[in-house]
């Protein structure tokens, strides 16, 4: 049964906001929830509650404007931003310009959503109320160096190391389904030769209608796209390894590290690498450090699945590099399987001592220190 409402007041006069008014500066904390268009600006005081909200234009003159609001509420201490990766990286390049202290935060979580709503305004509260309590809250990447560059390359290496896959994929596929005459002429070729005999081909077009003449003529599209992606792929090296040697050149003279693995660990640390407070936050990152599932009188801890697992597959191929070519990797692996362990169980271990070994280079302890002392 539906619960009666109290009597209406004429006398009661409505409220315009369910927030106090502080009066006189003090010391506040900003979130932000960012969109593609839009950026939703919430202000808080030093007791989490909240003095405004405003929305933003997406743009170097509505950063200018997000920042300047803030400043009319007092001192601002701290901004917690939403998405400093995706839609918020400029303001958080911008921040970063100005000398503003700010945190990434994460979204906040099913329970949370379901109990208080979702809008951007709650989103932008609940982003500043992060980071003004700590919660899930890291230190963002700056965007504005090398390691960005090296990102942006790679992004461009990756999609033409996946086009090209697929496109070698698509041409065995149509050799399988082709008419013998042309099967048998493709069928003990490697991969290079196949590329370069399709490539060569050349096809009349009047006679389009004929499976064998449509199959040549596709496979020679494939084989001059192939080639095609070759050639992006080997542009993109020549550019990315000199980064990377400028960048960190210790990294590429560890065991097993090539410029594809150098510059994958890279990127997942960022530019500012001192953010990570530690070899165990480094492992914590690249989803090897394992997490533990003990209850009772069991003790055991269980496969982390989370974590960059782009980095996660650089310490993998790190791994199989050592435990096929180095000789303390394969001692360590003789002695373990004595123990009983399984190869996956190994490998696991392997990770997580590689990941110690591949942070100490990332990040020498001066670096550590003096990025942390300028964080606090």
């Amino acid at each position: 049964m539906r619960a009666a409402l109290p009597p209406e007041d004429e006398n009661r006069t409505a409220i315009a906001s369910i927030t106090p008014q502080v009066t006189g500066p003090g010391e506040i904390v900003g979130g932000v929830d960012t969109h593609r268009d839009t950026h939703t600006a919430a202000a808080l005081d030093s007791a989490g509650r909240v003095l405004a909200t405003e929305q933003f234009p997406a743009t170097a003159t509505g950063y200018v404007a997000l920042l300047t609001w803030l400043g009319t509420f007092g001192t601002l201490m701290l901004v917690g931003i939403e998405g400093t990766g995706a839609y918020g990286a400029g303001l958080a390049r911008y921040l970063h310009r100005q000398g503003v202290a700010m945190v990434e935060v994460d979204r906040p979580d099913r329970k949370t959503r379901r109990r208080q709503g979702k809008s951007d305004p709650v989103d932008a509260v609940a982003a500043a109320r992060a980071a003004l309590a700590q919660h899930r809250t890291g230190i963002p990447k700056q965007r504005d160096g090398h390691v960005e560059a090296l990102r942006n390359l790679r992004v461009a290496r990756r999609s033409a190391v996946d086009q090209r896959a697929d496109t070698q994929r698509q041409i065995k596929a149509l050799i399988v389904t082709a008419p013998e005459p042309l099967r048998d002429q493709l069928r003990g070729l490697t991969v290079r030769q196949l590329i370069v005999t399709c490539a060569a081909w050349r096809c009349e077009r009047v006679h389009t209608g004929d499976p064998a003449t449509a199959g040549r003529i596709a496979l020679r599209v494939l084989a001059l796209r192939h080639q095609r992606l070759t050639a992006e792929i080997t542009e993109l090296d020549e550019l990315i390894a000199p980064l990377i040697e400028q960048i960190n050149p210790a990294l590429l003279k560890l065991t097993g590290v090539g410029p594809d693995v150098a510059g994958q660990l890279l990127v997942t640390a960022g530019e500012n690498a001192g953010r990570l407070r530690s070899e165990a936050a480094f492992a914590m990152l690249c989803g090897v450090a394992p997490l533990p599932a003990s209850s009772g009188r069991t003790d055991r801890h269980r496969l982390n699945r989370g974590g960059d697992r782009q980095a996660n597959c650089a310490l993998h191929r790190i791994v199989l590099c050592r435990m096929r070519w180095d000789g303390r990797t394969r001692d360590y692996v003789a002695r373990r399987t004595k123990d009983g362990l399984s190869k996956p169980e190994i490998m696991r271990c392997l990770k997580r001592y590689i990941a110690r070994e591949v942070y100490r280079v990332l990040i020498p302890p001066a670096t550590t220190s003096s990025d942390l002392q300028t964080a606090a």
